[in-house]
């Protein structure tokens, strides 16, 4: 009866090694079309959301402002200071502000009447790509604007964070050099934007 089991067994193993050989057999075709970065993306959001469980924290670029930058600034002003960095690296990099929305302000009352911290969302846009990306695909439209948003945690801490760009610039089919160069340009930018105005230092200045 054991050895009759144990074959049983043993072939249902078979089966499902020659099916799923089968299934990713017709997968392989598909899969040698795209960009040869896109798995290791995948693998690296996959990795990100089996260590954290969060998948937002997947799909986002997140940086901690380092608060020593600030020399005896309220803390009105520190925002201020992360405004204009943010807004300065973006024009120099003909990323233009198209809207600045303050969801919650510091000591608010939300509508259950507890307390808020401070959650803002800034929006950038070159609008040439953004039309030559919704040309190449609509779907590209559901990211745009670029945004990059302030927020103050439960312990007072101060991060920024935007929407990372891996997938869109490697998450398909390979894109033609120049959509490529363009889609460079808008990383180079938003994380380079979080940087300065998470730290205080240029990054363009030290590269």
């Amino acid at each position: 009866m054991v050895k009759n089991i144990l074959s049983v067994v043993g072939g249902l193993v078979v089966a499902g090694i020659v099916i799923g050989l089968i299934a990713f057999g017709g997968m392989i075709p598909k899969v040698q079309k795209l960009d040869p970065n896109a798995i290791g993306s995948y693998m690296d959001m996959a990795d990100v959301v089996l260590e954290t469980g969060d998948a937002g924290l997947a799909m986002t670029k997140l940086v901690k402002v380092d608060e020593s930058q600030f020399d005896g600034e309220s803390e009105e002003e520190k925002l201020e200071t992360i405004r204009e960095n943010l807004k300065e690296y973006g024009e120099r990099n003909n990323m233009l502000i198209v809207s600045d929305t303050i969801m919650f302000k510091d000591g608010d009352k939300d509508f259950r009447g507890n307390d808020t911290r401070h959650v803002e969302i800034i929006a950038f846009c070159n609008k040439q790509i953004a039309r030559d990306f919704i040309d190449y695909s609509k779907s590209f439209g559901t990211f745009m604007p670029c945004r990059a948003m302030i927020i103050r945690d439960e312990d007072g801490s101060l991060w920024i964070n935007t929407m990372k760009l891996d997938l869109m610039i490697a998450g398909g089919h390979s894109l033609s050099a120049p959509m490529l160069k363009m889609a460079l340009h808008i990383k180079h930018t938003m994380y380079g934007m979080l940087d300065y105005a998470a730290t205080g230092n240029d990054p363009d200045e030290e590269d």
